[in-house]
């Protein structure tokens, strides 16, 4: 049966007796290939910045140097409180936990380095940190709250060393977090999990 001219809402009707040229079934299926490719790829870099309000990005630009007597210069950047400002004298914005409402619940991909918290019975860990730099660094003193990433792993992964760092994709949650390590502004149920390659950089 053919069904020819206008269907409803004058939109033209289908031919169900119409025939796919070899040329029209070559276009569907290279469209469909390119569709299962695209929705594979990964996801864009989102830059840690974008997790400041711009009040707090405005301020960062705008802070004076500051000293670097912070816990990293004495080893303690992984221990109690270690992720935690501990001079008081820094601006506000080192302490801010004011976070970008647009954010909660966005699909994305960070880079960072790790600061385990939780393993599983294989010592994959499954709870980490994820922060913008490495606990090495001793010219910064730790990142404010809005500038740290509680990050909920099940399937674990290794992390035989912390300085090397990490993609995380996942959903992002705007979700204030507080532990004996640090506090954090956010949260991700990461989706994967990898090193950076060098093919990345």
């Amino acid at each position: 049966m053919t069904f020819l001219g206008v269907g409803m809402h004058g939109v033209p009707a289908l031919d169900c007796q119409r025939r796919e040229t070899p040329t029209t079934m070559r276009h569907l299926l290279l469209a469909l290939l390119l569709s299962a490719g695209l929705a594979h790829a990964e996801l864009p870099e989102t830059d840690w910045l974008d997790l400041m309000p711009p009040e707090d990005r405005k301020a960062l630009e705008e802070m004076p140097d500051i000293s670097h007597d912070s816990p990293e210069g004495d080893s303690t950047f992984y221990g109690a409180d270690g992720l935690r400002q501990q001079d008081k004298d820094l601006p506000a914005v080192m302490y801010s936990a004011k976070t970008v409402a647009a954010l909660d619940g966005k699909t994305m991909r960070l880079g960072g380095y790790p600061v385990p918290l939780e393993s599983d019975e294989k010592g994959n860990s499954t709870l980490f940190f994820l922060v913008p730099y490495p606990g090495a660094c001793i010219h910064v003193p730790p990142p404010p709250p809005n500038q740290l990433v509680l990050v909920r792993y099940p399937k674990g992964i290794p992390l035989d060393d912390i300085y090397a760092p990490l993609w995380v994709s996942g959903e992002l949650k705007v979700e204030n977090v507080s532990n004996d390590l640090a506090d954090a502004a956010y949260a991700m149920e990461a989706g994967e999990v990898r090193p950076v390659t060098d093919e990345d950089l």
